[in-house]
C-alpha cells in the first residue's frame, strides 16, 4: 500500500523560459537552496570557530560519526522512491550490531561469515516487510513499525539488557577504523553506495519504475510495471543497507547493547525527507539525501562546539524535519500555481 507520493517538482526549461532573472532564482531556490545553505553553514562556523571547526580532526569526526546515519538515510530512501516508508532502518540496526558481535564472540564464527549472515538476515527482513506491504496489504508505516518493534524486543530478550562484549579481530574492527586518503573508510562506503544508487535511480529502468510507482502505483501497474516485485525489491535493498550500517556500527562500538541504535532512526528519516526538498524537490533522491544528512551533521557539530546542551541534537533534528516538510509543501503549492496561471490566461 502507498504511504507517501513521489512527485518531481524541479522546474523544466520550458517553465523557466518566460521568467525574469529574479523569478528564475526564486523558482530554482528549492533545487539548490539546501546545498547553498550547507556551504553557508560551513563558512559561518569556520569563521566563528576558526580553531576547532575548519580542521581535519573535526572533518574526520563528522564524516565518521554521520556516515552510519547517511547509510541508513539512503536505505530509507529506496522504499521512499516507491512511495513507502521503512522504519526498520532504525530498529534493525539495534539487532544487527548486537548480532554481528555475538556471532563472533559467543558462537565463534569467522568475522567474514558473521558479516554475510547479518547481511542475509537483513535481506530476509526486507523480504518480510515487502510481503507484509504488498501481499498482506498493510500500510508500510504500520508494517515496518510492527516488525521493527519485534526486532527490538527480540534484541532486549537476547541481551537481557546487558552488553555483549568480547574480543573482535582487527579485520572486523577495521571495517570502521581504517582510513583511506586520510578520511574514515565509512565515508568511502557512503560515496560508493551513493554512486551506485544514483546510477540505478537516474540511468537504469528500475529507478524510473520505482519513481513511477511512487507517483501513481495504479498508473504504473496499468502500464505493465510489476509493482509488487519492485516494491519488495526496494524493501530487500533497504534491509541489506540497514544490516550493513549495523555492521559498521558494531565495528565502531566493539560492544553490543540494545540501548544503542534507536537514536539513528529520526536523523535517518530527516535526512531522507530533507533530501526530497533539494536537487530534485518533490521526490527523494540520492544526492539530496546526502546533502540533507550533511546539513544535520554541520549544524549539530557547529552548535555543539558552541557549547550546546545534550538535547540540542534531537531538537535540531525535529525542527529540521518540520522545515523540510514545510519547504516541500511550499514547492508543491508554487508548482500548482505556476501550472494553473497560464490556463486561466488562455481561457480569458
Amino acid at each position: 500500500m502507498e504511504s507517501i507520493r513521489s512527485t518531481a517538482l524541479e522546474p523544466t526549461p520550458r517553465e523557466l523560459a518566460g521568467l525574469s532573472r529574479l523569478q528564475r532564482s526564486i523558482r530554482l531556490l528549492p533545487v539548490y537552496g539546501l546545498p547553498i545553505l550547507a556551504v553557508a553553514l560551513i563558512i559561518l562556523f569556520s569563521v566563528m570557530l576558526p580553531t576547532t571547526f575548519p580542521t581535519m580532526l573535526n572533518l574526520r569526526s563528522v564524516l565518521g560519526d554521520k556516515s552510519i546515519i547517511c547509510i541508513l538515510a539512503l536505505a530509507a530512501m529506496v522504499p521512499m522512491m516507491a512511495g513507502r516508508i521503512d522504519l526498520t532502518v532504525g530498529y534493525g540496526i539495534v539487532m544487527w550490531h548486537v548480532l554481528a558481535i555475538s556471532l563472533q564472540t559467543q558462537y565463534g564464527l569467522n568475522w567474514f561469515a558473521a558479516v554475510l549472515v547479518v547481511l542475509a538476515l537483513g535481506a530476509v527482513l526486507g523480504l518480510v516487510n515487502g510481503l507484509l506491504v504488498e501481499i498482506a496489504r498493510i500500510d508500510s508505516f504500520i508494517a515496518t513499525l510492527g516488525t521493527g518493534t519485534v526486532l527490538y524486543a527480540l534484541t532486549l530478550w537476547y541481551t537481557g539488557g546487558r552488553q555483549v562484549i568480547g574480543a573482535l579481530p582487527k579485520e572486523f574492527t577495521g571495517i570502521y577504523t581504517t582510513n583511506l586518503f586520510g578520511l574514515p573508510i565509512a565515508a568511502i562506503y557512503v560515496l560508493a553506495i551513493s554512486v551506485v544508487l544514483w546510477i540505478v535511480a537516474e540511468y537504469l529502468p528500475i529507478g524510473r519504475m520505482l519513481y513511477a510507482i511512487g507517483a501513481n502505483q495504479r498508473a504504473a501497474s496499468l502500464n505493465g510495471i510489476r509493482t509488487r516485485r519492485f516494491v519488495i525489491g526496494a524493501f530487500v535493498t533497504s534491509g541489506v543497507l540497514g544490516a550493513f550500517a549495523g555492521i559498521v556500527l558494531a565495528a565502531k562500538l566493539r560492544i553490543g547493547q540494545a540501548s544503542v541504535g534507536l537514536e539513528f532512526l529520526l536523523p535517518a528519516l530527516v535526512g531522507a525527507f530533507l533530501g526530497s526538498t533539494t536537487i530534485k524537490p518533490g521526490r527523494v533522491n540520492v544526492w539530496g539525501t546526502v546533502v540533507g544528512v550533511a546539513i544535520l551533521a554541520v549544524g549539530i557539530s557547529g552548535i555543539q562546539q558552541f557549547g550546546g546542551a545534550f538535547y540540542v541534537e534531537p531538537l535540531f533534528n525535529g525542527m529540521t524535519l518540520l522545515v523540510a516538510i514545510g519547504i516541500a509543501g511550499y514547492s508543491q503549492r508554487n508548482r500548482s500555481i505556476g501550472r494553473t496561471k497560464p490556463l486561466q490566461k488562455s481561457g480569458s
